[in-house]
């Protein structure tokens, strides 16, 4: 599946990817990821994706990032494209995704 069918397709990119086991990963601040997550989501900021390469290449299963706004989202999809992490998926502010994976 293209990364334009996981945006376009209505979350259906997202369950399809929960189904083969993907790990969300939430970009935000620590204080913000307390306020409110994901269960079992990996609170990775943005500025420590570099740091986590390896980490989350060694999951060895699709990653769905989530963040605040979706902002960040981006940057992080091509850091870890560039570093060769096959399936990446944008999956913007981090309530859109929870509402795509708890159905």
């Amino acid at each position: 599946m293209s990364w334009l069918s996981d945006i376009f397709s209505g979350g259906g990119g997202i369950r399809q990817a929960m189904r083969e086991g993907a790990v969300i990963v939430d970009l935000r601040t620590a204080y913000e990821y307390d306020q409110g997550h994901i269960p079992r989501s990996l609170n990775i900021p943005i500025d420590r994706i570099r740091a986590n390469i390896d980490r989350i290449r060694d999951l060895n299963k699709p990653v769905i990032l989530c963040c605040g706004t979706g902002s960040h989202c981006w940057e992080a999809s091509v850091i870890l494209k560039e570093a060769g992490i096959p399936r990446v998926i944008n999956g913007g502010d981090w309530q859109s995704v929870w509402r795509k994976v708890r159905n």
